[in-house]
């Protein structure tokens, strides 16, 4: 009996199967492939566009079309400046632009401050952040008419808190909404407890991002609380202040709430008449399309024109 060999047998070359030559791809077919792999992203992105198209972007082409446009009998037609030359004719079209610009200074001269003094104040603390940034954005929170009803109470020339406070004090009540000199102040101080609670979290995280270093360099060099305020604090969120304050001046120009709420929208003598409440009238008062329209569209042409200047001013700025 033979041993068995050891020699090990020739190993047959594995098989390679040949590739079939791909042809070139059509750019359809490319786009087909791309299209099926990203559909989900597609999908949003399809969904967002459509919604801006119906929520915002045909609205703003159909005010542009109704302010030069005239409604009667069921009958559309072209006006041209008609509806401009009646907005500019209406006495009660310059004592808004007056209460709206009033209302906005004293936006900035509270509302702007304030929130920044308070996000200040609750960077200062190490210990119960979370629970002061809730106590602040609370207001945020509440619905708006919550919110409005809460003032009118305090507001109140017979039981309000503060004539209260004021009689407490052996000081003189207020007709607060009642005043046409404290109607507009009424509304700014409402407004800015309503709405201080995003802009405070803002101004505090961008708080949070400066380096320490630079207020222990501040301290060596003599420098106190409010000199590191004014050469810390506010060169290294300005970026974040010019932001809020182009945002804050767009918001105040188009006040609606506060006043429609607190003092009926025109209030004592016509003292919380703004721009955006009489538009209001215009259209669901007097019935008049289009005048409405053609206010609203000064109104944009103006925000649109300060916030163009605004950004060519910072860019130079920056430059």
């Amino acid at each position: 009996m033979s041993a068995p060999s050891l020699t090990p047998s020739k190993a047959r070359p594995p098989r390679h199967s040949t590739p079939r030559e791909a042809g070139p791809v059509p750019p359809g077919g490319r786009f087909a492939k791309s299209l099926r792999r990203n559909l989900t992203a597609h999908g949003f992105l399809i969904g967002a566009v459509v919604c801006f198209a119906v929520f915002s972007w045909y609205p703003m082409v159909r005010e542009f079309l109704l302010a030069f446009q005239k409604t009667e009998g069921g009958r559309t037609t072209w006006v041209g400046l008609e509806n401009l030359t009646t907005v500019f004719n209406d006495p009660a079209f310059w004592q808004a632009w007056r209460n709206t610009l009033l209302f906005t200074v004293l936006a900035l001269i509270l509302g702007f401050a304030v929130p920044f003094v308070v996000a200040i104040v609750i960077n200062e603390f190490h210990h119960g952040q979370g629970y002061l940034r809730l106590l602040v954005y609370l207001p945020v929170m509440l619905p708006p008419v919550a919110s409005v009803l809460l003032f009118k109470y305090l507001y109140d020339p017979g039981y309000g808190l503060l004539n209260e406070l004021l009689s407490f004090l052996h000081l003189p009540q207020q007709q607060w909404l009642q005043d046409p000199d404290l109607s507009m102040l009424s509304v700014v101080i409402a407004s800015t407890w309503m709405n201080m609670g995003g802009a405070a979290l803002v101004y505090l995280a961008a708080l949070q991002g400066i380096p320490g270093e630079l207020y222990e360099a501040a301290e060596l060099d003599g420098a106190g609380l409010f000199r590191k305020i004014w050469h810390v604090t506010i060169p290294q969120t300005r970026l974040i202040l010019s932001l809020m304050l182009l945002m804050q001046i767009i918001a105040t120009m188009q006040v609606f709430v506060e006043p429609f709420l607190l003092t009926g929208g025109a209030g004592p003598e016509g003292s919380t008449t703004t721009v955006v409440y009489l538009i209001y009238q215009y259209a669901f008062n007097f019935n008049n399309y289009g005048a409405a329209a053609a206010l609203g569209l000064l109104l944009l042409v103006l925000l649109a024109g300060f916030s163009a200047a605004y950004v060519k001013l910072s860019r130079a700025e920056d430059e």
